[in-house]
This record gives C-alpha cells, structure tokens and sequence, in this order.
C-alpha cells in the first residue's frame, strides 16, 4: 500500500499533538509555512515587515530545536532583526553620475591623471559631488546626498537673518535653490553686501563637513539614535531616551523646559535629532541649547559607566 505524502501542515499538527511543540514554536512553524506558500504562488512584492516576520518565525524555530536536542552549552544569542548594510546601497540617479563620471576618465586619463583627485567610486553612497558651488576664487563640491537639504537658517551663525530674508524670497531655503556662484547673492535682499556672500559660503563649507560626519556615523551605526549639535552629537540609549525634561533632572532654564513640555516634549527620546531647531522659542538662544546639549552629554556619559 502506498504510503500519502504528508505535508508541512500535517507534520506540525503530528508534532503538535504529541506534545513536542511549545505554543510558540507551533505558531512559528505555522507562519514558515504560509509565508512560504504565499512566495511560492504570489508573484507581487512582499514588504519588509513580512520578511521579518518570517525571519523571527525562523529564529524561534531554530532556538527551540537548538535548546531541546542541541549541546547542553550551546547557548542561543538573543533575537535582532537584520540590519541592512546601508554601505551598499546606492541610489540609480547617483549610480547614473558615477558612471558618467568613469567613462569621462577613460575618454580622458591624462587629465584624470593630472587632477589627482580621488576616485568617487571608491566614497559612501551618497557622497558622489552633484555640483560645486563657487564663490570668487574658493569652490566646494556638494554631495549627492545634500542636493535637496533644508538649509536650517540656525546652522548657519552669522548668516541666520541672510537665510531667513532670502527665504523670504524663495531662495536659499534647500541646496539646490542656491545659485553655482554665490558672488552677488545678497542682490536679491535689500541692505547686505558681498560680505555676506562669504560669511554664507565659509559657512556652508562647515555645513557640508559637519553634514559628511554625520552621515558617515549614521551609515556605520545603523538602527541607533542620535542627537546632533553642530558638529557634536550624542547616542540615545534606551536609558538616556527614558530620562524626563523636567528642572529636577535639568537646571538653569525653567522657561525652556516649561515650552518643551507644552509641546508635548516629555521625555529626551522626544527631542528633535537637530537640537538647534529648539533655538525657535521664545527667549531661547542658542547659546540655551548648548547648555542643554551639554547636560545631555553629562547624563550620557555618565549612564555609559554605570
């Protein structure tokens, strides 16, 4: 007599009767076996939380079956969720310049040759010059990564009210608004002069390194918190975001932390990863913000040896 072929579902629901599954692995075994069955018959794209789900389904199966008849001393590492390797990824329009780019070099060598500059294939996604800006003899090369950034005027020191009038005028509020040479700039607001050009240019020079930094932190430690204060920042732990905005926990600025909490801002997993953006309330400077930012630093350094 020829014996019917079982199926998953008929093994799980033998397995399960006989009392060798816990209800999570049951579960777990359950959610393989229609994912699967779905990719194998549904020719649409899955999201990213269902490839999850089936990756954690899988985690559980294979920590119960490595518990119950693996080595006693075989221990299992917690579950994580599998971080994608953002060093690898690359946009198409990006990939388009890059190519662009090498096959200029090898139409012509003897001027790459002569340039010496540094080959972009080599740099992080994202870090490929979409355009340089000029001012009178100086040039500084934007990343692709900044070509539509918002040009937060609090950035920018000593060209904060330059930004704020020239976004007035729908200019200079995101990067790609800015002209290739910011010689003559302050023309299009009344009252400033080229002096202002190049307090602006030397400014966003800091801007663009401070924003390469930040990007290359991000990239090499993916899936964590941070907060940012001009070129510093601080890595928010479970245990730093937890900490309450209250006078109690930080002191010398009642009025600052009273405006926080109006808006909501309890906690500092709340706070904006930009703190200068706070510099906006009333009777807030930035020099406030940099008290905070450096209170915030004290408690992360000191929960880092607890």
């Amino acid at each position: 007599m020829e014996i019917p072929q079982m199926t998953l579902m008929d093994r799980i629901v033998i397995l399960d009767q006989n009392g060798y599954l816990t209800p999570e692995v049951r579960d777990a075994l359950h959610t393989i076996r229609k994912k699967g069955n779905e990719a194998a018959h549904d020719a649409r794209m899955f999201r990213l939380s269902e490839a999850l789900l089936s990756w954690e389904a899988l985690y559980s199966v294979t920590r119960w079956f490595i518990e119950v008849y693996g080595p006693v001393q075989l221990k299992v590492p917690d579950y994580k969720d599998p971080v994608p390797n953002l060093e690898q990824q690359i946009e198409i329009a990006e990939l388009a310049i890059r190519i662009k780019e090498i096959i200029e070099r090898l139409n012509h060598p003897e001027e790459t040759e002569k340039e010496g500059k540094d080959r972009s294939h080599k740099e992080l996604p994202g870090f490929t010059t979409v355009w340089t800006i000029t001012y009178k003899d100086h040039s500084l090369d934007i990343p692709y990564f900044l070509r539509d950034a918002f040009l937060l005027p609090q950035r920018f020191p000593k060209s904060e009210t330059f930004l704020i009038r020239l976004g007035a005028v729908q200019q200079a509020r995101i990067m790609s608004e800015l002209p290739n040479d910011l010689e003559g700039l302050h023309r299009y607001v009344k009252r400033y002069n080229d002096t202002n050009d190049k307090n602006f240019f030397d400014e966003l020079k800091i801007y663009v390194e401070e924003e390469k930094a930040r990007r290359k932190l991000i990239v090499q430690r993916p899936g964590e918190l941070f907060l940012f204060f001009k070129a510093d920042h601080i890595i928010v732990t479970e245990d730093l975001a937890s900490v309450p905005i209250t006078n109690e926990e930080f002191t010398g600025f009642p009025k600052f932390i009273e405006q926080l909490n109006q808006d909501e801002i309890y906690t500092v997993g709340q706070l904006p990863q930009e703190l200068v953006i706070l510099a906006k309330y009333e009777s807030v400077g930035i020099g406030t913000v940099e008290k905070l930012f450096n209170q915030l630093k004290e408690k992360a350094n000191a929960k880092q040896l607890v």
